[in-house]
């Protein structure tokens, strides 16, 4: 029986991912900065710890605890919409801490154990915004594309090893709780002379021809860790999935 750690698993995808995997019987390490074991199915092959991707001291104790994993799914992120004129450094910083250098240090700190073992699987969650870009997520987009090139990368370094890295690019996502958990962080980010365009984006995101589900993005993780070929990307929802076609 394999067994899985995934982070973020607070809300979105990560929580239900986490579901996922454990009612298709694996064991299950779900990662949170503040665990909240109440989110999950209480079950022995289901354990929840904390876990601040930023932090090396806790990347390695939650290693630690959580013993040999046959699949790390890197999902834990921070959303963020603002003009990039309006953006402090400060938060730029602040989302490639998580999206990008937190993903990496992960992937950093199970590599060992996966090249011993010569077998192991990373899945980085990154996001369609690098398939087609749009205003007002520069600093956010910006922050996956770079975990896309780093992802295509890896994957020919560790090809000797016998381990595999793989990409899945969730659509949009209204059902996420990527506005609230950035509220605090995007306030003012969006300057009067910038408000028609703001205006005109969320329009068109209230109205999508296509979104994608927690349970898209759930699916599309369990198939990646499921598919033994070298595929590297797997679109998550029927919107990534067009334009993943288009791309």
């Amino acid at each position: 029986m394999k067994t899985v750690l995934i982070t973020g698993c607070s809300s979105g995808y990560g929580l239900e991912t986490a579901r996922h995997f454990h009612a298709q019987g694996w064991h299950v390490v779900a990662t949170m900065r503040t665990p909240r074991a109440e989110l999950l199915p209480r079950s022995e092959r289901l354990r929840v710890l904390p876990l601040d991707v930023t932090k090396p001291e806790s990347i390695a104790a939650a290693l630690e605890a959580a013993g040999p994993i046959d699949v790390l799914v890197n999902n834990a992120g921070l959303g963020l919409f603002g003009a990039f004129e309006a953006t402090p450094m400060a938060t730029v910083r602040e989302i490639f801490e998580t999206n990008t250098f937190g993903m990496m240090a992960m992937t950093q700190a199970v590599l060992p154990q996966f090249r011993l073992r010569r077998s192991g699987l990373v899945i980085n969650v990154t996001s369609t915004v690098t398939l087609a870009p749009m205003p007002l997520v520069a600093a956010y987009t910006a922050s996956k594309t770079a975990i896309e090139g780093f992802t295509e990368s890896l994957a020919f370094e560790l090809e000797p090893f016998g381990v595999r890295v793989k990409l899945v690019e969730p659509g949009y996502g209204p059902g996420t709780r990527f506005t609230a958990n950035g509220a605090e962080r995007m306030q003012g980010l969006i300057p009067e002379a910038y408000a028609p365009l703001a205006q005109s984006i969320f329009a068109t995101l209230g109205n999508p021809s296509a979104v994608t589900t927690e349970a898209d993005v759930a699916e599309a993780v369990w198939q990646a860790a499921n598919d033994a070929s070298a595929r590297l990307r797997y679109p998550a929802g029927a919107d990534a999935m067009a334009l993943s076609a288009q791309a």
